[in-house]
């Protein structure tokens, strides 16, 4: 049985409506993946999360290796199980993670050495070792580890790491098939609280088999166009895959820059394979990612920026502590679906956060997850209506000419 599949319906332009199946369920496409680092989208519960229409939601594995553990969560049978997300599932590596510590980490050909950020404690992260975590977690789909550097990096630099990517996505690829054949290490045995119930890796045959899951790898090379196809060329020779991912954008480059290296790397991918980009999540670049075909998107941005009052709405970004907000009953946005916008007015919002209440970084962060969702549906109907191309130049001429921005 074939546990992942892709097909597309309908296409304008580059931009096409498809549905990726998974263990977990159909994501269809394209769509926002919010981003739950820690097994959870932060200030928001699983009920929240799944009331936006998210399908699936994305954790790092990173953060989950250093707490609580990828062995422990095993233990507690999975991701899933862990988490009460019952929908697909993706892990990213960490590769951002080890990037963003330049301080507490160096890179070599063998992986990274790094210190963790929560003790200092030393630890190692190889492409073998990388796998071997994603598998215990248990996600639909896990990243390779790549190397990523800053978007205005030197050619040399962005070459090196490009080239680096590439022999850790052969690397990672070996293990990943090594544990689905040879499945993977027992467990530890885990202590237990006096009347707590059984772990679920009592059954440590069963335990061991490797869930399904899918490896996606990642396509590097800066904002050099021959270094992009040169990845996209050298990851298409090393094998089949489910899917592939766009990463290294949106890291400190110009927007025309990350629109530009979609635009070399389109004509390269393939159309039966789903595309994810990585680490992008403002309502612009979605609808411009989608016109040059990109499936999938993932930001923390969403909810980083709700906590501290700014707001996505169709006419750019809106900060609620405005004082001209004191008295406006207006909802945030009137066509949200989110608690955020049906149930309050921006003189409640506003009133919440110069009060300090944890409420409105809440509702805040509710709201723009809500908002991506909703945009990547509005965007899926336009696809299948044939009204793609001018609903995307309407709506991004909308929101550029904000009066918020």
């Amino acid at each position: 049985m074939n546990d992942f599949s892709f097909r597309t319906s309908h296409n304008d332009g580059l931009a096409r409506l498809g549905w990726f199946e998974t263990p977990h369920g159909v994501v269809q496409t394209p769509d926002f993946m919010p981003v739950g680092t820690h097994g959870i989208v932060r200030g928001l519960s699983v009920d929240e999360v799944e009331a936006t229409g998210a399908k699936m939601m994305l954790s790092n594995a990173y953060h989950l290796y250093l707490r609580p553990g990828d062995m422990t969560i095993r233990a507690l049978g999975g991701l899933h199980a862990f988490t009460r997300w019952s929908g697909p599932m993706l892990t990213d590596s960490g590769g951002f993670q080890v990037f963003s510590l330049a301080k507490l980490r160096s890179v070599t050909e063998h992986g990274v050495e790094f210190r963790s950020h929560i003790d200092g404690s030393l630890h190692e992260y190889t492409p073998e070792s990388v796998m071997r975590i994603e598998r215990n977690l248990g996600a639909d789909v896990i990243m390779q580890l790549d190397e990523l550097i800053a978007g205005q990096s030197e050619l040399s630099a962005s070459r090196a790491a490009m080239e680096r990517s590439l022999r850790w996505l052969a690397r990672c690829q070996t293990e990943f098939a090594r544990i689905s054949r040879d499945g993977r290490a027992p467990l530890p045995a885990f202590p237990l609280a006096e009347g707590a119930p059984p772990l679920a890796s009592h059954d440590a045959a069963r335990d061991q088999i490797a869930p399904a899951q899918a490896l996606f790898p990642i396509v590097q090379g800066g904002t050099d166009f021959d270094l992009r196809r040169a990845s996209v060329r050298g990851i298409l020779d090393t094998g089949d895959w489910r899917g592939i991912a766009i990463g290294g954008l949106s890291v400190g480059e110009s927007k025309q820059d990350m629109y530009a290296t979609l635009d070399a790397c389109a004509p390269e991918l393939p159309q039966t394979l789903p595309r994810y980009m990585m680490g992008v999540g403002f309502p612009d670049d979605l609808i411009e990612g989608v016109r040059r075909g990109v499936d999938l998107f993932d930001c923390v941005a969403p909810t980083r920026m709700g906590r501290h009052g700014t707001a996505f709405t169709h006419d750019g970004t809106m900060q609620i502590r405005r004082s001209s907000f004191r008295t406006d009953q207006r909802p945030l946005v009137h066509d949200c679906i989110s608690a955020c916008c049906t149930r309050y007015d921006r003189a409640y919002l506003r009133h919440l956060f110069v009060s300090e209440e944890m409420l409105g970084p809440r509702l805040l962060a509710l709201h723009n997850v809500s908002f991506l969702v909703t945009l990547m549906r509005q965007a899926r109907t336009a696809l299948h209506n044939g009204t793609f191309t001018s609903w995307s130049a309407a709506w991004l001429d909308r929101y550029r000419a904000g009066q918020y921005v």
